[in-house]
């Protein structure tokens, strides 16, 4: 098992990486969600040992890693440029980790075989790397990570250079060969569809901290910030201010017998049951879900259309028919038919506090 244990890191004097701590157990695929820039790849890559956490510990089933070489860690990276080596052709790239070790030539070739068939490349193996396209790269490059068969596999935002539908077809075969080959893996990744698809758990990582920890279900469900509602594109992130609660009499108590609030925004006056004590005056962040099974309904004017797939999506703003100023920023729904600019509609919303 990997254990990574408070690591610290500064870059041009400023903290990227402050008290990061996680597991990754066997056969478990964990998937570090982050925007550029938070400091992802430089966490790979000192797990790796190409550069060094100034305090902190890596371990692999309890081993300290900090004089460990690289090449010794027996881990496996893949990136998203591939790292193929144009000079060689496809056996020689898959194969070439393993002449490393000193593999007999046998089991180089038997090797070879068996991982060019798990990556459904069989008959390549002659072929120039330059002669495949960037998903059948990326196949090989997985290949060549997979063959000395590593303790831990690290995906470095692997299918950034690829179109949708290549992407999503290579994301399901590596999930499938991660399953099947039962290698602890980590993959760095800023897209939230690829990190839903293959994670088993998701690290989202901001301002140089695991802001969240959880599998994709929990994580979804409870994003537990305004920051993490916004990245994960779950639906509208409003700032709202607590006018009354329940406690001081003002509003009627929560059905489960907890606390409830009035919280007014620029949409309108929600009342909100929340887990969370809030106080009068405070100012609180608030993610309004498009749902038909809402308790509260938003009435706003349609900005924009835009046709998406199946769907419009439709930005709305201005100020309702009572008057009230609403939706400074602008909102965004989703609808099946199109309105008009212009045009006046109620949605039904769900209202959680992302305090």
């Amino acid at each position: 098992m990997l254990e990574i244990r408070n690591l610290f890191k500064s870059y041009e004097n400023k903290p990227l990486l402050r008290g990061i701590s996680f597991s990754v157990s066997r056969g478990e695929t964990i998937c570090l969600l982050g925007a550029s820039g938070s400091g992802k790849s430089t966490l790979l890559r000192m797990i790796a040992g190409l550069e060094f956490p100034e305090s902190g510990q890596i371990l692999f089933n309890k081993i300290d890693l900090a004089q460990t070489p690289p090449h010794a860690r027996d881990f496996g990276l893949v990136f998203q440029d591939y790292g193929l080596f144009p000079h060689l052709n496809i056996f020689d790239n898959v194969a070439f980790g393993l002449k490393m070790r000193n593999i007999p030539a046998a089991k180089i070739n038997s090797r070879v075989a068996e991982m060019m068939d798990l990556v459904n490349l069989q008959g390549f193996e002659k072929r120039k790397v330059t002669d495949l396209s960037g998903g059948e790269q990326q196949r090989v490059a997985l290949a060549r990570a997979l063959a000395p068969q590593p303790r831990l596999l690290m995906f470095d935002e692997p299918l950034g250079a690829l179109d949708k539908s290549l992407k999503d077809d290579l994301l399901n075969q590596i999930r499938a060969i991660l399953h099947k080959t039962k290698i602890p893996a980590i993959y760095v990744t800023h897209d939230q569809d690829e990190a839903f698809t293959i994670a088993d758990r998701i690290l989202l990582l901001h301002d140089g901290e695991i802001i969240r920890d959880g599998t994709p279900d929990e994580v979804w469900k409870n994003p537990n910030s305004a920051w993490a509602a916004r990245m994960l594109g779950m639906g509208n992130v409003i700032e709202g201010v607590v006018t009354s609660s329940s406690a001081q009499g003002g509003v009627p108590a929560a059905e489960d017998g907890g606390e409830s609030y009035f919280i007014k925004t620029d949409v309108g006056i929600f009342t909100l049951s929340c887990r969370h004590k809030h106080s009068k005056g405070e100012k609180i962040s608030l993610l309004l879900k498009q749902s038909e099974e809402g308790d509260d309904e938003i009435k706003l004017k349609v900005e924009d259309v835009l046709f998406k797939q199946d769907q419009f999506q439709v930005k709305l703003r201005g100020a309702d028919l009572s008057g009230e100023a609403v939706s400074k920023g602008g909102l965004v729904i989703h609808l099946k038919d199109a309105p008009k600019i212009g045009q006046i509609i109620r949605v039904k919303v769900q209202v959680e506090c992302l305090a």
